[in-house]
């Protein structure tokens, strides 16, 4: 019997005709019908210079999710490391875990969440941050560690929490990284799925356990639009494949209502970009998602699949929540 536990990932995004504000009160309502669905955790992803993601500072996203929550995990998908330093995500995140005792935990990426000059803003120009994100991950484990009380630089809260850590990544460096450090392993497929195979197969070969973890847990992002009819979820997702070719265009937007056919239909160049970024998407009625999914499943073995959720309308987006659910509970009782 397959047992694949299932999760979200929240950008807060802003819909068309919407505003910052609303873009986190819909994330309040994912994180609730998460909760309702039996959802494992929700994460927000920390982006920057974005003026249609709400996400920027993420630990304080974190915390209001978690204010409006009663059970479900809450986390970063991810903190990018190499915009902060240790101590002070160390603080940030143990602040939260002494507010909400045993729900908190944190992903880690490598990327800068942006482009290369606000980089160089969120790191005081110094860009060579990013080759140290092993450093400051077993700099970020310590201070969360027991084993910290002697230093001369501690966390406090934070300090013994032992908040679980999570490497993410889209590329086979961090499935090294993970498999070294014996942290679980989130890859990126729902925009970067050329490499899923390869750096699945890198961190399960590679993988030395640790305090945290005894065996690999790979969680694999994916795009999952859910509809009572094939036909529906097929337009459903023309709000996700335009988001892609305003990305790839550097034409950003809000998340815009679905289009009879995609944007960019009859451009090839943007075609083949967007179709390379979204292979990892899955969109259907039940069976054909249950089919569809199950044979992802099988191929991957993952632990746990982390799901988005870009529908523009708001009651079809809560609705996919649910369907979304049913579809897993399916695919483990088959």
């Amino acid at each position: 019997m397959t047992n694949v536990k299932f999760s979200t990932l929240e950008l807060a995004t802003v819909v068309k005709g919407d505003n910052l504000a609303g873009a986190m009160a819909r994330t309040v309502q994912s994180a609730q019908a998460s909760e309702k669905y039996g959802f494992e955790r929700i994460w927000l992803a920390e982006h920057h210079n974005m003026e249609y993601i709400a996400s920027s500072a993420t630990s304080l996203l974190i915390q209001h999710i978690a204010s409006n929550t009663e059970r479900i995990r809450v986390g970063s998908g991810g903190i990018m490391l190499p915009n902060h330093a240790p101590l002070v995500i160390a603080e940030q995140f143990g602040t939260l875990e002494t507010l909400f005792p045993g729900r908190v935990e944190i992903g880690l990426g490598r990327a800068p969440g942006t482009d290369q000059q606000t980089a160089m803003a969120l790191r005081r120009n110094n860009l060579n941050t990013s080759f140290y994100f092993k450093d400051d991950v077993q700099a970020l484990q310590q201070y969360l560690s027991s084993g910290n009380q002697t230093a001369k630089v501690r966390a406090f809260p934070g300090e013994g929490l032992e908040i679980p850590l999570w490497i993410l990544g889209s590329s086979t460096d961090s499935a090294y990284l993970a498999a070294e450090l014996g942290l679980p392993y989130a890859f990126a497929a729902h925009f970067a799925p050329a490499m899923l195979s390869q750096a699945i197969e890198i961190y399960r070969a590679n993988f030395k356990p640790s305090e945290q973890l005894e065996k690999p847990y790979v969680l694999i992002c994916a795009n999952i639009v859910p509809a009572e009819t094939n036909e529906e979820a097929q337009l459903l997702s023309t709000s996700l494949f335009n988001m892609f070719c305003g990305i790839i265009t550097n034409r950003r937007a809000p998340l815009s209502p679905p289009t009879s056919e995609p944007i960019y239909a009859g451009i090839p160049e943007i075609e083949q970009a967007v179709q390379s970024m979204i292979s990892c998407t899955f969109m259907g009625d039940t069976p054909t998602l249950v089919r569809d999914l199950q044979k992802f499943i099988d191929q991957h073995q993952p632990d746990e699949i982390m799901t988005t959720n870009y529908i523009f309308d708001n009651q079809k987006r809560l609705d996919a929540f649910r369907l979304t659910a049913d579809i897993f509970k399916q695919i483990n009782h088959q």
